[in-house]
């Protein structure tokens, strides 16, 4: 049966599957920065929407004395 992969694509696969670690943790790396993203954005979004919460219930609360 013999070898089924040329020598060609031997070497390239061995070219490849070299350098595969690092790409595998550059994308690891994007991965985690993006998620770690978006949770800051996230968290800070909610933070916001609490704050306008207080700040409509204060507008309210005024508007409702001063009746």
């Amino acid at each position: 049966m013999g070898n089924l992969i040329d020598p060609t694509n031997t070497e390239l696969y061995a070219l490849v599957l070299k350098d595969a670690p690092y790409v595998i943790v550059a994308y690891a790396v994007l991965w985690v920065a993006l998620v770690a993203y978006v949770t800051v954005i996230l968290r800070r979004m909610l933070k916001l929407n609490r704050e306008i919460e207080v700040l409509s219930e204060v507008v309210d609360s005024k508007a409702q004395a001063g009746e």
